[in-house]
């Protein structure tokens, strides 16, 4: 019996999709947030770690979610694999969640090193192939 393991890849066209519906879900879950953000109690206080996750997850979304736009509409035009915005795909879903576990549970904090690698491999990977076009003379 031989097991694989099943990459999904994005299409540009879902990738930016995607990216887009994570901006989406930044503003709705930084709305449900603003309804308590005036009690100075909620999530252990303004400055307390489990709020300055659930902020900084909220925002994960919102950002990454751009990025991801970015990083495929890059990634298309000059002619790279749809693997770069997948994985930073999978990194702008997995930033945020782990935010939000953390927050949760501290113990879920070890799991950063999850979205940080599957976020820095591929922008690596695309500033790898663009300096190699461009020292190249290759026009993208």
């Amino acid at each position: 019996m031989s097991s694989s393991l099943a990459v999904v890849v994005f299409s540009p066209d879902a990738a930016v999709a995607f990216g887009w519906a994570l901006v989406l879900t930044g503003f709705l879950i930084g709305a449900g947030l603003g309804l308590r953000f005036h009690d100075e109690r909620f999530l252990g206080g303004y400055a307390s770690l489990r709020r300055r996750l659930v902020r900084l997850g909220h925002i994960a979304c919102i950002a990454l979610g751009v990025l991801l736009v970015e990083i495929a509409r890059t990634s298309e035009r000059i002619g790279g694999s749809n693997v770069v915005a997948s994985c930073f795909g999978a990194g702008a879903f997995l930033m945020p969640t782990t935010c939000f576990l953390a927050a949760w549970r501290p113990r879920f904090r070890l799991l950063f090193v999850l979205p940080v690698a599957a976020l820095v491999v591929p922008v690596a990977a695309l500033l790898v192939e663009l300096v190699s076009r461009a020292a190249g003379g290759a026009s993208p």
